[in-house]
């Protein structure tokens, strides 16, 4: 079945509705929100290729819970389709955002030394079992870690940054170095 003039002149519940039971119809939605989501997603998720799997998503779930959708007061079919939209950026944000805090990039240093690969192998290892130990002990913990051994910030900084003081910041240092050994023998052992 072609897609009419006439149907295309239909407000976007009637093409959703009729799409039940002419699933081709539902490329009119598409058509008229397609560049619209892709904008919106993107403004959240910020990558064009995550940006468009969640719009893909989220027709797909529009499609799927067609028969969930009530007209009601006040709001429209696009103000439902748009929460279903961001409720999925929301969710990809929030898993890229874990996946980032999990890996690490290299270092252009570490490029310099894939001559030698042995010292790169070994530095490369190092920094594995570093990440994956700060990923494993509390996050107030290997934040205060990295502000000091990481970023290379005093103690005085942090508790300024922190808004506490120098020896709040010790004790918090001393007792996250202790969490990040634990973690650290746990991560060798496994």
């Amino acid at each position: 079945m072609s897609i009419s003039t006439e149907t295309t002149n239909l407000r976007d519940e009637e093409v959703l509705s009729a799409s039940r039971k002419n699933p081709e119809l539902f490329a009119v939605l598409v058509d008229r929100y397609e560049a619209a989501f892709l904008r919106k997603a993107k403004s959240i998720i910020y990558s064009h290729e995550d940006a468009e799997e969640v719009v893909q998503d989220a027709f797909t779930r529009i499609y799927v819970y067609a028969d969930r959708y009530t007209p009601q007061e006040g709001a429209s079919f696009s103000s439902w389709a748009y929460a279903i939209l961001t409720r999925l950026a929301f969710t990809r944000y929030q898993k890229l955002k874990k996946k980032r805090s999990v890996t690490q990039d290299l270092d252009p240093e570490l490029y310099e030394k894939l001559g030698e690969e042995d010292v790169f192998l070994e530095d490369l290892s190092i920094r594995s079992e570093v990440l994956a130990a700060l990923a494993r002990i509390p996050d107030t913990a290997a934040r205060i870690l990295r502000l000091q051994f990481i970023e290379g910030k005093t103690q005085e900084e942090i508790a300024a940054l922190e808004g506490s003081t120098v020896s709040a910041v010790k004790t918090r240092v001393h007792r996250a170095k202790k969490q990040f050994k634990d973690a650290l023998q746990e991560t060798n052992q496994l």
